[in-house]
């Protein structure tokens, strides 16, 4: 059972597209509301994003780079929480975490698809050029 669980975690995280897609058909077959369904599987794809560029970063330089990209998050949420209190005069940190986390998905969503190319034509051109 185990390593079933852990076979369907490196799935998701080795292609979260895959749990992007699962989170919102099971959203829209219990909401059946599709930019409810959406908006949840934005929220709870985010943190397959944000692990699998972590290890795409590993496979493609052979180190951690988690510390910065925590860092890299950190600030984007003062960024978030300061532009917010400019603008409202207020902090509301419900929308300041939802705004923030939405900002991530699309960030993380991109890095992933730009290091997935990138990690495909470095092994490509390294496969090709120095074997």
């Amino acid at each position: 059972m185990t390593s079933v669980i852990s076979m369907l975690i490196a799935i998701f995280l080795t292609i979260p597209v895959l749990g992007f897609i699962l989170i919102f058909i099971l959203a829209r077959v219990i909401t059946n509301n599709l930019r409810s369904s959406l908006h949840k599987a934005f929220d709870y794809s985010t943190l397959l994003f944000i692990l699998a560029v972590h290890f795409l970063i590993i496979t493609i330089w052979g180190k951690s780079f988690l510390w910065l990209i925590v860092l890299f998050m950190l600030i984007i949420a003062m960024a978030f929480a300061i532009i917010h209190w400019k603008v409202k005069g207020e902090i509301d940190f419900s929308k300041v975490f939802k705004g923030f986390w939405r900002f991530n998905f699309l960030f993380f969503f991109l890095a992933y698809f730009t290091l997935t190319v990138f990690g495909l034509l470095h092994r490509a051109f390294t496969f090709t050029f120095f074997s």
